[in-house]
């Protein structure tokens, strides 16, 4: 992972990639409906992000980070079934299925950090 990076600007350019990747699918019933799924699911994250820096309490901020997270779980999947679909040369999503794992993973992190946070924040 690295260090000192943007997150809102790491989920743009994510985002920016889903959409990339959904404009070259094929244009068949399949191909259309994960073209669909991928750009919803995988722009949902910055979006989420952005209301979550604004959230009215600690409880808002992990609300809105977890839908955060299963947004990207969802996009998770779809490179997968993208993936399975061999509509792309093998390990040609490589790069996108690691860095959604990545942001997975700051979230699932950053979504226990808050909860910890408002656990010692109540017990004051």
């Amino acid at each position: 992972m690295k260090t000192g990076f943007n997150l809102s600007d790491r989920l743009i350019a994510f985002a920016v990639s889903m959409i990339k990747l959904a404009e070259q699918l094929p244009k068949t019933l399949a191909g259309n409906h994960l073209a669909g799924q991928i750009t919803r699911s995988g722009t949902a994250p910055a979006l989420h992000y952005g209301e979550a820096q604004s959230a009215e309490s600690r409880s808002d901020f992990i609300h809105k980070m977890k839908i955060a997270a299963k947004e990207l779980r969802e996009t998770n999947n779809c490179i997968k079934i993208i993936s399975k679909m061999n509509w792309f040369q093998e390990n040609n999503l490589t790069t996108e299925q690691t860095e959604c794992n990545e942001l997975i993973s700051i979230f699932v992190k950053s979504i226990a950090t808050a909860q910890k946070n408002k656990e010692a924040e109540r017990l004051k």
